[in-house]
C-alpha cells in the first residue's frame, strides 16, 4: 500500500492536475496552428 500522508496525497494531485494540463496546453496548441493554418490558406485564395 502506498503513503496516504496529506503531504503525499496533495503530491499526486498536484502531479495529477498539472499532467492534464500539459495535455490541455498541447491541444490548444495543437488546435491554434491548426486555426492559424486555414486563415493563412484563406487568405492566400482571396488574393
Amino acid at each position: 500500500m502506498g503513503d496516504r500522508s496529506p503531504k503525499s496525497v496533495q503530491k499526486q494531485a498536484a502531479q495529477k492536475q498539472s499532467k492534464s494540463n500539459d495535455a490541455n496546453l498541447k491541444k490548444q496548441q495543437l488546435i491554434s496552428s491548426q486555426q492559424a493554418t486555414k486563415a493563412k490558406l484563406a487568405a492566400n485564395k482571396k488574393n
